[in-house]
């Protein structure tokens, strides 16, 4: 295709600073510009192939039409133009290749409406994006898979409101990560079989142009792109399409998610794990000891703007009568957009958590910070079938209290308490206070994850 002189991208996804950061490079060659026209062209020449196999047009024309296709160059300035006019691409779509395919040309397009090429033309880039975002998003569960496993026993704080809770593993919270992601391959498999369907069926969803002939050409079609047939028009409803949206965007949500955690983990206070060291990322320009988080801050700011693409896609489902005013074109916005953020979000996930440097030292030592007060209530379980949950609860308080007031640990406390020490004695008490003694099931739920098929 020929084109005009490129304009300089506005839109971040596309701009040449910040692009391949949002954005995975491969997931552009399904998505862009020059693809929506490839794939309009696609199901022109799939349309006159199954009209021909059908007898609604000549099989010369079919054959003729594709013939045209193939060797076609785009004027990509007229095609520009002429959609500014019209204010869709379809009818410049059609007229350029209708001249290049001769007399084959009078019988493109038949009985079809702009908006069955159009949305066709999209589920078919959807289904090429569906198909990497489901590559990325394989390498990131594997990614979480490894660091289950590896870390599966791995002792840290668990933290609640930002406060020490009870103690975990690493291993525990990698594979809670997991789990939901293993949850959106599941609701991406099943969004694919009420959002990849063909759409055609002529200008006010009838067909009648076809006559009898239009539920078989409908059928023909999707078997021709391997696509579903819908029971009914989807021209003025389109949750399906809103539905890939939402899935995208509870991908985002659960990465960025990761990435808050993550964050959070690395600053200097904490410092539990690190994203993989590449020499100068997340340097400061001023700070030579920083090493920011720049991986989770893409994930979260990308999250972010495809939430805001999913309220588009629930807008747009909001079409008046059989045909929408306005509403549709939100879609060439969120849909593309979405995947494309989505596809960069997980790519940033792989490469952040399959080099993920993890410190169980500093774990360890974060775990020991309040000196065995994050293990109280294993104290008090251990106290309560002797002397009732209520006592037992009121004199760990205590002791919790005194620890904190003469700076000692819980243990040092208790150990004070003679009706602590008595029902208890020394040696279990000292267990009961060692944070790694007191993980609970976080163990076998991790093998529970991990026993799913990846």
């Amino acid at each position: 295709m020929t084109g005009n002189k490129a304009m300089m991208p506005v839109s971040l996804i596309d701009s040449p600073l910040f692009a391949s950061s949002f954005v995975d490079v491969k997931i552009r060659d399904y998505l862009d510009a020059r693809s929506f026209v490839r794939r309009c062209v696609d199901v022109e020449v799939a349309l006159a192939t199954a009209e021909a196999r059908l007898g609604v047009i000549p099989q010369e024309a079919a054959l003729g039409i594709a013939e045209a296709a193939a060797h076609h160059t785009f004027d990509m300035d007229r095609l520009q133009r002429d959609t500014e006019i019209v204010g869709y691409p379809i009818l410049p779509i059609v007229e350029q290749l209708a001249e290049a395919a001769g007399d084959a040309g009078r019988y493109l397009h038949w009985g079809a409406t702009t908006q069955d090429i159009m949305d066709t033309a999209r589920v078919l880039q959807m289904r090429d994006a569906i198909a990497l975002i489901e590559s990325r998003l394989s390498e990131v569960i594997q990614a979480l898979r490894d660091l289950a496993l590896k870390h599966r026993n791995t002792p840290m704080a668990g933290r609640t409101h930002l406060q020490h809770a009870l103690p975990i593993t690493f291993g525990y919270k990698a594979a809670v990560w997991l789990s939901a992601l293993e949850r959106h391959r599941e609701r991406i498999g099943q969004m694919k079989a009420r959002a990849l369907l063909v759409q055609f069926s002529g200008a006010s969803g009838t067909l009648a142009s076809l006559g009898d002939a239009g539920l078989s050409v409908q059928r023909e079609l999707a078997s021709t792109l391997s696509l579903g047939v819908a029971p009914i028009t989807w021209h003025s409803t389109r949750d399906g399409i809103a539905e890939a949206v939402q899935v995208l965007a509870l991908i985002c949500g659960s990465l960025a998610k990761i990435a808050f955690d993550t964050s959070v983990m690395m600053t200097t206070e904490l410092g539990e794990v690190s994203e993989p060291f590449v020499r100068h990322r997340g340097a400061s320009s001023t700070m030579p000891q920083k090493r920011n988080p720049v991986s989770c801050e893409i994930i979260i700011a990308a999250a972010k703007m495809v939430r805001e693409h999913a309220g588009l896609a629930l807008d747009a489902m909001v079409h008046d009568f059989e045909r929408a005013t306005g509403a549709w074109h939100l879609e060439w916005s969120a849909v593309p957009e979405s995947f494309a953020l989505t596809s960069g979000a997980l790519s940033q996930a792989a490469f952040m958590l399959s080099g993920l440097e993890v410190n169980p030292e500093r774990m360890r030592a974060n775990l020991g910070v309040s000196r065995g007060l994050i293990v109280a209530e294993a104290v008090m379980m251990a106290l309560a079938p002797i002397i009732g949950r209520q006592t037992a609860h009121d004199l760990v308080y205590a002791a919790c209290r005194k620890a904190v007031e003469a700076n000692q640990s819980l243990f040092d406390a208790l150990a004070n308490m003679r009706d602590v020490v008595e029902p208890l004695g020394r040696e279990r008490l000292k267990a009961l206070t060692d944070p790694a003694n007191y993980l609970g099931a976080s163990g076998e739920m991790v093998d529970r994850v991990l026993a799913r098929t990846p």
